[in-house]
């Protein structure tokens, strides 16, 4: 497997430009993100994950819709939580990296990559992530897909009240916008830039840890590719912790799946110990633990 080095440079077999062990966001690591998740040597057949015919023609693999639902916390200069995700604009049915903070004035979201969202995350400090909600409200409000958009998947369809117990939230819809992730695709290109700059903001271990919420659905084997890629470190994807239920109040705020909720959510959580990462209860049983990414790592095909 690949060392991290710390250094700046390239990492992995997809040359992931790196610096201070964690992705940078450059247009070289949308490239090489796309280029992984629709690699068929690395990972392919059942380890992909589960899905209907053609989802992964011109899909990533399984675990990306997880890691785009996630999001993190950083602490600002000044003591204030920052809630950082991708958020959708409605305005042009847009994707973008979101940073959401609590100014004088009321509770603000802006770009990650803007002047603002730059000075904001200056001197900031992480304090750890929060699984993406499975069930729930989607992002993308109001929006009407037609079939043929991601392989029959439908953002719509996965909006759902958040005392539901069906599929939905905002990971069933980043399942949808990952089907087709090719250059010509304007979503799924806009899901890849927002995912790298939300990544180079919130740190290597951010794919990392979130990847490790499943012992299914291919998760394993796909973190062992991406720490082969060069996407995230070994030491990351072995980080010593064990995942903290979310308090029930703030997982029905998060399963709002919007960003003013979901700080008015991360705000109830104590970030204390850092990095913390946060799930919902129902899938803690499904964690991956170190010791079983060790083992995973040593199997994986040199």
């Amino acid at each position: 497997m690949p060392e991290d080095t710390g250094e700046p440079g390239q990492r992995g077999t997809f040359h992931f430009q790196v610096f201070n062990g964690s992705i940078t966001n450059a247009a070289q690591n949308v490239n090489a993100l796309r280029q992984m998740w629709l690699d068929r040597t690395l990972i392919d057949g059942d380890d992909i994950g589960p899905g209907d015919p053609h989802d992964f023609d011109d899909g990533a693999w399984h675990s990306s819709c997880h890691l785009m639902g996630a999001g993190g916390v950083r602490e600002n200069a000044d003591g204030r939580l920052m809630w950082l995700e991708i958020s959708h604009d409605p305005t042009h049915d847009e994707y973008f990296a979101s940073l959401t903070i609590r100014e004088s004035t009321g509770i603000q979201t802006v770009a990650v990559d803007s002047a603002e969202g730059r000075f904001l995350l200056n001197n900031s400090r992480l304090l750890g992530f929060v699984e993406g909600n499975s069930t729930g409200r989607i992002s993308a409000r109001r929006v009407y897909d037609s079939p043929h958009l991601f392989n029959l998947w439908r953002r719509q369809d996965f909006d759902q009240p958040i005392a539901s117990t069906l599929e939905g939230g905002k990971v069933w819809e980043h399942w949808c916008t990952t089907r087709d992730i090719r250059p010509t695709h304007r979503i799924g290109t806009l899901v890849l830039t927002a995912y790298v700059t939300l990544t180079a903001a919130l740190g290597d271990r951010f794919p990392a840890v979130v990847a490790r919420g499943r012992r299914d659905y291919g998760h394993p084997m796909q973190l062992c590719a991406m720490v082969r890629a060069g996407f995230v470190s070994e030491a990351s994807a072995t980080l010593d912790i064990t995942p903290r239920p979310l308090l029930p109040a703030a997982d029905s705020l998060l399963l709002e799946a919007e960003p003013i909720k979901s700080l008015l959510a991360v705000e109830m959580l104590d970030w204390t110990k850092a990095p913390s990462y946060y799930m919902f209860a129902r899938r803690l049983s499904s964690w991956s633990k170190a010791k079983e990414v060790k083992n995973d790592l040593k199997k994986f095909p040199a």
